[in-house]
């Protein structure tokens, strides 16, 4: 009986410590980020996942980031390129540089 009681609460530990330890579901932006590509129209993505990379096809010509995470805009499609951050709030209007891609943290 005392075996069976240590082995219990052995396990009850074992439960709790891995339930603690385990990782939780990804942090998600809250908010929009819009965008207007010349071919493609308006884009939104809302409550971006932390990490999160979108792909803006036909590039973009303006953008708003609405939601409370930073926006890293990307040159290239495979998002490796970085050009700038857009802060939560900030709005802005490309001339030379058109973002393909944007990743979120």
């Amino acid at each position: 009986m005392r075996l069976r009681r240590t082995v219990t609460a052995c396990f009850g530990a074992l439960a709790l410590a891995l339930a603690v330890a385990m990782p939780t579901s990804a942090h998600a932006a809250t908010g929009t980020f819009s965008c207007v590509s010349p071919e493609s129209g308006d884009l939104d993505i809302t409550n971006p996942t932390d990490g999160e990379r979108r792909l803006l096809l036909q590039g973009a010509i303006s953008a708003f980031n609405g939601t409370n995470a930073t926006a890293v805009l990307f040159t290239d499609r495979g998002c490796e390129q970085r050009q700038t951050t857009m802060a939560p709030g900030d709005q802005r209007f490309f001339g030379d540089f058109i973002p393909h891609g944007v990743r979120f943290n």
